[in-house]
């Protein structure tokens, strides 16, 4: 018990502070072992090879992305449970919860390898690119259990207000990741699968360590009736987390054809978004940290009925995202050429046109991030309370915009368009979530009630 959180006492602000701390740190060494893979392969392998993992990401990050919707749902209602000190009922969530994620592990295991080439084809992965944009994502894709397991146990601590242990193992993985960076692409020379292998290594130990963290809690001694198989829990379950894998489908899918868009443009274009999008984690990290404390925060409160908690954890949350934002976005322009020099070897002769690309890219994101915040944070209020509907909308508006700016602003205003993207797919899915958030919340009164449903 000493490392969960009870966030129905005390000051939200600081209780978010303090619980999304340790995630931000955690979400930082995460995207710190990507980083490192992207600049021993663009730097290591070439600039071809960077391109070649950069033509995977929105079709890894469908598949992904659906994974931590479907657990952070499953975990949103372990979390309201816990809130609710209902111990029974969530010991069962977890259990069904695990049959879920194993069913639905070998399931998009199955699907996203016998579809990857195809997804590739689709997105016009330049010829001499392919083979290597092949092997990369097919390779991440057979780890999808190791990323499911992980991604399932790192949201229930966060249910419980745990945010160290995942922190701990992210620092563990992260060092790892390196060190077998550097064996199997620069030593073994196994190229751009060997940063995959060394990935698919990393979480796994994360995993083991944050089960083993998991199985020492007192009040998560499973019984056997808790696996006992429950329909009703299942379908309270996915009526959280089917929603989010929806909105995040639709997400990825709007990506895959901006994705297309900027394929077709020709390699350095792609490796030039490449190495802004291998940062673009480092944008969004402190937006995740906050993002994760404010659904355990309001998920917590809405179980046990304290609705004028939910109310200044709502404003709190607000206002320590839109400082982070700012923080971020100026640390991102005054320090982003520097860091996308890491990706390119300064020796290749396309180095400075794929520079000035992903710097004018980053720019582009930065100066907008703020939206990308507000979204953050309003989706995870709706979350918490138990809405899933209000977050797919969201997606779906993130989609319209998204393949809107690829399909025909492009057409109107030229390829410049594609940097603009991203920002008018934040800000038009903010603008309506911001609004179901704020009607949700007239509904919960100042004054502790105990919310039904």
């Amino acid at each position: 018990m000493a490392r969960v959180t009870d966030m129905t006492k005390g000051k939200p602000a600081a209780l978010l502070i303090s619980f999304a701390f340790p995630l931000l740190l955690g979400n930082l060494g995460q995207q710190l072992y990507m980083i490192v893979d992207a600049i021993i392969v663009g730097r290591g392998v070439g600039v071809k090879a960077l391109a070649a993992v950069g033509a995977t990401d929105w079709t890894y990050w469908l598949f992904l992305w659906v994974i931590q919707a479907l657990t952070q749902g499953f975990a949103t209602r372990i979390s309201i449970h816990y809130g609710e000190r209902n111990f029974a009922r969530l010991r069962k969530d977890v259990g069904m919860s695990v049959f879920l994620c194993v069913g639905a592990g070998i399931f998009l295991t199955v699907i996203s390898m016998v579809s990857a080439g195809f997804m590739l084809r689709v997105l016009k992965t330049p010829e001499d690119i392919f083979d290597g944009a092949y092997a990369y994502l097919i390779t991440m894709l057979a780890g999808t259990l190791i990323v499911m397991a992980y991604n399932m146990v790192s949201a229930i601590l966060r249910a419980f207000g745990d945010g160290k242990t995942p922190l701990v193992a992210m620092g563990i993985a992260a060092s790892t990741n390196i060190v077998l960076d550097l064996l199997f692409v620069l030593g073994f020379h196994l190229g751009i699968v060997g940063a995959a292998v060394a990935t698919l290594i990393a979480q796994l130990i994360s995993f083991l360590y944050c089960f083993f963290v998991l199985k020492k809690m007192d009040f998560l001694k499973m019984q056997p009736k808790d696996w006992s198989w429950d329909g009703r829990v299942v379908a309270d379950l996915c009526m959280l987390g089917l929603p989010l894998a929806l909105q995040n489908i639709l997400i990825a899918i709007g990506g895959m054809i901006l994705q297309s868009t900027i394929n077709s443009q020709g390699i350095l274009f792609v490796a030039g978004f490449t190495a802004t999008n291998k940062i673009y984690g480092l944008l969004e990290s402190s937006a995740f940290a906050l993002n994760f404390a404010t659904t355990t925060y309001i998920s917590q409160n809405y179980g046990a009925g304290h609705g004028d908690r939910i109310h200044k954890g709502v404003k709190s949350a607000t206002l320590i995202g839109l400082a982070m934002s700012v923080c971020v976005a100026v640390l991102m322009v005054l320090s982003g050429r520097t860091i996308l020099q890491l990706f390119v070897d300064s020796s290749d002769g396309n180095a400075s046109e794929v520079l000035a690309i992903a710097y004018r890219y980053l720019v582009v994101m930065s100066s907008l991030l703020f939206t990308l915040y507000l979204l953050h944070i309003y989706r995870s209020v709706l979350q918490g309370l138990g809405n899933g509907v209000g977050p797919m909308v969201s997606g779906i508006i993130e989609f319209v915009m998204r393949v809107t700016a690829a399909l025909v602003f492009t057409r109107i205003w030229g390829s410049g368009v594609i940097f603009f993207a991203e920002p008018m797919a934040w800000a038009g899915a903010a603008a309506f979530v911001i609004v179901a958030c704020l009607w949700k919340l007239k509904k919960i009164p100042d004054s502790k009630r105990k919310e039904q449903g």
